[in-house]
């Protein structure tokens, strides 16, 4: 049951973008840059995003020496290339957007911790840096070995520290909170609660069918220009079919720790596994690679194999002689694909869809909106 001025002021707009996370925000943002008096909605299923835009560990990475060698196995070097480029400028385009301050960021650099088991991958250190050096016209990776001490990490597991100045860090709940203001002060509208079961096309126009229970039906939202689809690991509950593999995260965090030391973000293991020290105490995730076939999932819950993993790495190789108490822990959903790109297309005449970040959406998410829009107005 719709009033009048609900069907005449609330069901029809230029373009509507399905998902309020890092993407969905950034495509709308861009959408209005390019095209100053549309009429703009973004709708979100949630109170807050559900997948990981505001679960991630803040991490602004384009790629440990690890990860990036594992991905030359499966990848060309230019393809890899590509993809560091994809995340650098959605890194640049976001603090550019939004601002430093405005994002919690810090320059801090970052760290990848090496065991016995990786030192084949110094064996590339200079090949890495050979390959990055056209994009970044320096030097991506340095040798940080005097530092496993400074940091107290355990030697027996930490053998060699690698670091790289070009990465920083930033506060995940800030960053949402700056990008849904940037909306609002757009003029963009977002809508949360918002259920979407389907998209379809009628005519030259795209209809949003979203469920309302309260309403006892479902109600149609029309896009006169184009639908973007934001929804990352969830887009398949819209779209079947597509190669998007949902890859849950498992997070915890300590209670405050007197005389923390370690600064800076941290990875090891191919980016498997990442920490870094947050209001005086440790973030630390990952350990998706114990469990794969139960972590394909985008139930949220935790998963006590890998928690119990997290906890025991965190008092062997991070603070081997620190007490600690674990505070609490959460779970995000990312999505994964046969590779690492994203998946930006058009989808049909005026459905679009910027989806399948890799786990990498504060890096390159800003970027995808971008490219993402223009595809939009350029149609």
């Amino acid at each position: 049951m719709l009033s009048y001025w609900e069907k005449k002021e609330f069901l029809r707009y230029d373009y509507i973008v399905i998902g309020a996370g890092i993407v969905g925000l950034s495509t709308a943002i861009s959408l209005r840059d390019h095209s100053p008096a549309a009429s703009i909605l973004v709708l979100e299923r949630g109170l807050m995003p559900t997948g990981a835009s505001t679960k991630n560990a803040g991490f602004a990475c384009i790629g440990s020496l690890t990860e990036i060698l594992d991905d030359l196995s499966t990848m060309s070097p230019a393809m890899v290339l590509e993809l560091t480029e994809l995340r650098l400028r959605g890194l640049h385009r976001l603090r550019r957007r939004v601002g430093d301050s405005r994002l919690g960021y810090a320059q801090r650099g970052s760290y990848e911790l090496i065991n016995e088991r990786e030192f084949s991958a110094l064996d590339h250190f200079y090949e890495i840096n050979e390959l990055l050096r056209p994009l970044l016209d320096r030097d991506a990776f340095s040798h940080a070995d005097h530092l496993i001490g400074e940091f107290k990490f355990d030697k027996k597991h930490v053998k060699h520290l690698i670091s790289n100045d070009l990465e920083g860090e930033l506060d995940t709940g800030l960053m949402m909170k700056a990008l849904l203001a940037l909306c609002m002060e757009k003029g963009i509208e977002i809508k949360t609660g918002a259920e979407v079961v389907g998209v379809v096309q009628e005519g030259t126009d795209a209809k949003v069918l979203i469920e309302q229970r309260q309403l006892g039906q479902n109600i149609s939202l029309t896009a006169a220009r184009a639908v973007a689809i934001c929804t990352n690991a969830f887009t398949e509950r819209i779209i079947p079919d597509l190669d998007i593999k949902p890859g849950r995260g498992q997070v915890l965090i300590t209670q405050p720790i007197p005389g923390l030391c370690i600064k800076g973000i941290f990875h090891f293991d191919r980016g498997f596994y990442y920490f870094r020290e947050v209001d005086g105490r440790i973030l630390f995730g990952g350990g998706r690679n114990l469990d794969f076939a139960t972590e394909r999932t985008s139930t949220l819950a935790y998963n006590e194999l890998i928690i119990a993993d997290l906890v025991d790495k965190l008092g062997e190789i991070i603070l081997p002689d620190t007490p600690f108490e674990i505070d609490y822990v959460w779970a995000g959903i990312m999505a994964f694909g046969d590779d690492k790109f994203p998946i930006i297309r058009q989808h049909s005449q005026n459905v679009y869809m910027g989806v399948r970040m890799g786990g990498m959406g504060v890096a390159m998410g800003s970027e995808v909106g971008e490219r993402l829009a223009v595809m939009m107005i350029s149609r």
